[in-house]
């Protein structure tokens, strides 16, 4: 067998892949109940899930009624048990299942946990509902209070009880507790002491017959739990084949991660089905880490590690290249929901806007001078500031607007911000920086001033620093202040002069905005006519070009400076970025998930109504060679820019990097830690060809 490098294993970063079944089943008919759990267990196999949950009372079904008091029912439930026992030893899933089943002459409403020909642990359901079609406690005690104890079942003692977590002693992560159905619907959930005593995986087994609204209030309980939990929360209810005596079914599968739902089953299929998905545990874990306040809750909550059972295991898992069943976001700044679409770009761009109008307020200012260069930048810092105007009541001409062309702007981009200026109706001005930019070139002894082509850093600065000088005495001189223009992308690479041009400002208003998000967030200014039809035309142009800090002229060739060619493309940046600011993850696992995301156009998500001619697609070792990279640029040399921002909104919950806020850290940190581990983690071939050189 060719051995597959531990980089392409996705459990080697952390996910455990999961799945809810929808068995066929019948009322009361405990053998072809058990076919498909069996049936579906084998999918499941094939699918190299690791955990399987269904629905509740799989082996019996749920709506029997009276059925579940009959002794001939109860045994070939357990009989029945036995059979999956037996068939799960050549089965790699855990499998997790409702039984009903008695102890100490009660009986108990229970999920079964079972892997590799044993049952690792019952646990028994502990609020029982009696209320409208409910009468669960005209047949079943409850589980509160069930702890410590053992159950004799299929010839075997194990674990019984609410307070078990189960845990793969060979995958960290895979970390799992159970509750039943209504036990999510109260107030205190059990599910929670499980998550609090070390679960990253919540399985809840339910019945919950549908009726209008159901599935969305399932939804509100998955995503809280999720959430609340800091969890992955597998949700599996009954469907096809359930008696309709009374009531119906729909088979509703759902799988949350936090707050984002990764899977859903089709509701109401009348086959067997299975809806699968890998879930990320060292995001939540890491995610668990630094939120104290959940560790303040198990403390408050009487540390429920200390008491809880912990059931390890060792879990046989398909090992090697299996895929990635997830979805991911190629642009996770991005607004990605379609049915929210408008409303959160209206957010993301009133964020913005809201915050330069409390700016404008508390200064009384009587200007807003923005450098207009006819790029994204301030492109957006404009249209914000022009919304901010219309707010307030103030006319545009408050915006004081200034092109300042140097020695590699084009004609394309003065053109753009000219006719930007003109359709926002704003005080526009031009200054040439050129003959000032030749003097200090000349003082200082530069050789471009003695007509030799030197265009090296000096040269670049020289005009970089002129504009940002003329815009802050242009703000003395009209008693206002300089808008930034900088972005958060360009925060994360350094990519900007200290002290001036995009990083130094009166306030930075793009300051936690992404380059991707900006891009995006002109398409819908465009596409919901925020402005003027001529206004979107020259949105639309300054779209379509080149990102450059047009600071060198252009070559023989026409080709202007791009920003992109030397930094990377801010589209795999912003990926980075957000992975590593958010999640804290190592730089391997981030080139798995983008590997994943943008290998073509069939893998990650797109957002709505991205550009077809924008679709890009990335081959493993150019991502690494960029992320190795960023991480050169973002955790060494660039840090003393960012603990020297200007003020400036944050605007997603991703984070941004004011050293007052989300990132603090030391400007003379070494970037070796983050470049040796990815390297350290990648095949031979692509280190080959990365670094020219495989590790020694």
């Amino acid at each position: 067998m060719v051995q597959v490098h531990p980089f392409y294993d996705m459990h080697e970063h952390g996910f455990v892949r999961v799945a809810t079944a929808t068995p066929n089943c019948r009322p009361a008919d405990v053998a072809y109940n058990t076919a498909g759990v069996l049936d579906e267990a084998r999918k499941a196999h094939a699918a190299n899930v690791d955990l399987v949950v269904y629905p509740e009372l799989t082996l019996s079904s749920y709506a029997i009624d009276d059925l579940l008091l009959q002794h001939a029912m109860l045994e070939r439930v357990e009989q029945a048990l036995a059979e999956v026992v037996a068939a799960s030893a050549d089965l790699n899933p855990v499998l997790v299942f409702g039984a009903p089943l008695r102890r100490a002459d009660k009986l108990y409403n229970c999920a079964v946990v079972i892997a590799g020909g044993q049952i690792l642990g019952v646990v028994p359901k502990s609020f029982l509902p009696n209320y409208r079609e409910f009468y669960e406690k005209r047949h079943f005690a409850h589980g509160r209070g069930c702890t410590d104890l053992w159950i004799g079942v299929a010839g075997e003692e194990v674990p019984f009880g609410t307070d078990l977590v189960f845990a793969a002693a060979n995958l960290p992560g895979f970390r799992f507790g159970v509750e039943i159905c209504e036990d999510f619907w109260a107030p205190v959930p059990p599910g929670m002491q499980a998550a609090m005593a070390g679960a990253l995986i919540l399985c809840n087994l339910s019945a919950s017959p549908v009726t209008i609204g159901r599935a969305d209030d399932r939804h509100l309980h998955c995503r809280s739990s999720a959430s609340r939990a800091i969890a992955a929360y597998v949700y599996s209810a009954s469907g096809y084949g359930e008696s309709t005596t009374d009531l119906a079914w729909d088979g509703q599968g759902v799988i949350y991660e936090m707050g984002d739902l990764l899977a859903q089953s089709t509701r109401f299929d009348l086959k067997g089905e299975l809806c699968v998905v890998d879930v990320d545990t060292e995001r939540l874990a890491a995610e668990r880490m630094r939120n104290q306040t959940f560790a303040d809750a198990a403390e408050w909550a009487g540390n429920p590690a200390d008491s809880y059972r912990r059931v390890v295991f060792e879990h046989a898992y398909a090992e090697g290249d299996i895929g990635l069943n997830r979805p991911i976001a190629r642009f996770p700044f991005v607004p990605d929901r379609p049915e929210k679409l408008d409303e959160d770009c209206y957010e993301a761009f009133n964020i913005q806007v809201d915050a330069l109008m409390r700016r404008i307020e508390s200064t009384g200012t009587k200007s807003l001078v923005i450098g207009i260069s006819g790029g994204l930048d301030s492109t957006h810092a404009l249209i914000v500031a022009a919304k901010a105007c219309d707010r307030l009541g103030l006319p545009r001409s408050t915006i004081r607007g200034y092109t300042m062309p140097g020695f590699g702007t084009s004609e394309g981009t003065k053109s753009n911000a000219h006719r930007l200026m003109a359709a926002m109706e704003i005080t526009a001005g031009e200054i040439d920086i050129r003959p000032a930019a030749n003097t200090m070139l000349e003082d200082i002894g530069h050789a471009f001033a003695n007509g030799e082509p030197v265009h090296d850093v000096t040269f670049e600065n020289v005009q970089a620093g002129l504009r940002t000088d003329y815009l802050f005495r242009l703000a003395g001189q009209h008693s206002g202040f300089v808008i930034g223009t900088g972005d958060l992308s360009e925060l994360a690479l350094g990519w900007c002069t200290y002290g001036v041009g995009d990083h130094m400002s009166h306030y930075g208003v793009n300051a936690g905005v992404p380059k991707t998000l900006i891009q995006y967030l002109i398409r819908w200014v465009i596409r919901t006519r925020q402005f003027t039809d001529a206004c979107g035309d020259v949105l639309a142009a300054v779209l379509d070009t080149e990102i450059s800090p047009e600071l060198v002229p252009a070559g023989a060739d026409g080709k202007v400076q791009s920003t992109e060619e030397l930094v990377g493309p801010y589209e795999l940046n912003d990926f980075f970025l957000h992975h590593v600011i958010r999640f804290g993850q190592r730089p391997s696992k981030v080139a798995f998930l983008a590997w994943h995301a943008w290998k073509g156009d069939n893998h990650g998500l797109w957002p709505a109504d991205f550009p077809q001619d924008r679709k890009n697609a990335y081959d493993l070792a150019t991502i690494v060679r960029w992320m190795d990279k960023f991480c050169a640029r973002f955790f060494g040399f660039s840090q003393f820019k960012r603990s020297a921002l200007p003020n400036g909104p944050k605007v997603s919950s991703a984070g941004a990097l004011s050293p007052r806020g989300d990132w603090r850290a030391p400007s003379d940190a070494v970037a070796t830690v983050w470049r040796e581990e990815l390297r350290e983690s990648l095949p031979a071939d692509v280190v080959s060809e990365v670094y020219g050189s495989p590790p020694s």
